[in-house]
């Protein structure tokens, strides 16, 4: 029983101290592929910060514009989110299928958001919409958050 309490303590204490342990870094320190998508995607944007965020068993990167945009990459440096609250998500992160169905059904919407996981795509529309495609590009989900 002393050992267990023990193996509890020594875990719950790990996870104390390491569950806040972002750290600030210059952009050159993001992994080359998300470097190379900020270049192409949001060129003109100016960056407000760079957040490198460090877990247990994982790495993720947050990326600020200053006019409010965000990016989210994993420890490779692919997106995971997309985050456009004013101007939308620029057409070439979207993926071609997602667009059509956009274009087609919601012609006067444009994409706020993407998120991506091992799953699906989730986006989310100026009307309100939000959609969830497999990887397939198949609708799994819909919500209307008006």
């Amino acid at each position: 029983m002393k050992k267990l309490f023990l193996l509890l303590v020594s875990v719950f204490t790990l996870q104390f101290v390491s569950a806040d342990n972002d750290k600030a870094i210059p952009f050159t320190q993001l992994p080359a592929q998300a470097q190379q998508f900020v270049k192409q995607n949001f060129a003109d944007g100016k960056i407000a910060f760079v957040k490198k965020e460090s877990e247990i068993f994982d790495t993720s990167y947050d990326l600020m514009f200053v006019n409010g945009d965000k990016i989210e990459f994993d420890k490779k440096g692919a997106w995971t989110e997309v985050q456009c609250k004013h101007t939308g998500v620029p057409a070439a992160v979207v993926p071609t299928r997602i667009t059509e169905f956009i274009n087609t059904n919601y012609p006067d919407a444009k994409v706020l958001s993407i998120e991506k996981d091992r799953y699906s795509y989730e986006v989310r529309l100026s009307n309100f919409w939000e959609i969830k495609f497999d990887l397939q590009f198949n609708v799994i989900d819909m919500d209307s958050d008006d």
